[in-house]
């Protein structure tokens, strides 16, 4: 088995590129769990892009990217690209998902899923930061991603998205910004 380029420690938010049946390569945001001993795990949830090409095309790349835009636009609208390796990852692991559990919660269907690594590449060392600005666009992401669904309180979720918002505008760069201007665009729709 492959090591994967990166230290993974409780929720990692990645980015995943799967095949599609068109031939083109779907960016779907994923958070990749930690497992002390195997391979780390994420789960889909729902009839998602993702849950089908790892279903039937059984493979997947795991990436890693401090894009704030690009992160904005794979969790939250139909992203697709043509190669399989993103411009902006820093880090990738090719995987072979195995699913290993299977579960509702309300009325939605979740898949667990080992990812066992094939292949790794590491495209960029940088010198890590911690953006505020950065980490409220991921958190902001996390909560619209659940707006309307079963078992979540989306009045609770718009209060978190607001929040994150006035934290982006304090903290953020322009590209956090920007991002976050998309978001609100897509949970205003």
């Amino acid at each position: 088995m492959t090591e994967w380029p990166v230290a993974l420690a409780g929720v990692t938010e990645t980015l995943v590129t799967t095949l599609g049946p068109n031939d083109r390569w779907n960016v779907a945001a994923l958070g990749v769990h930690a497992i002390e001993d195997g391979p780390p795990t994420a789960r889909t949830w729902g009839r998602t892009r993702t849950w089908r090409n790892f279903r039937e095309r059984g493979a997947g790349y795991v990436q890693f990217t401090t894009d704030p835009v690009l992160f904005v636009d794979a969790a939250l609208s139909i992203h697709e690209v043509s190669e399989p390796v993103l411009d902006d990852a820093s880090a990738w692991v090719e995987v072979r998902p195995e699913q290993v559990e299977t579960g509702t919660e309300g009325d939605t269907q979740w898949v667990e899923w080992e990812l066992p690594a094939v292949a790794s590449g590491v495209e960029s060392r940088v010198v890590p930061t911690f953006s505020r600005g950065y980490a409220a666009v991921v958190e902001g992401t996390v909560a619209a991603s659940r707006l309307d669904v079963e078992g979540y309180d989306s009045a609770e979720l718009r209060e978190r998205i607001a929040y994150f918002d006035d934290v982006v505008d304090r903290c953020g760069s322009d590209r956090d910004r920007r991002a976050y201007d998309r978001l609100l665009s897509v949970v205003e729709e």
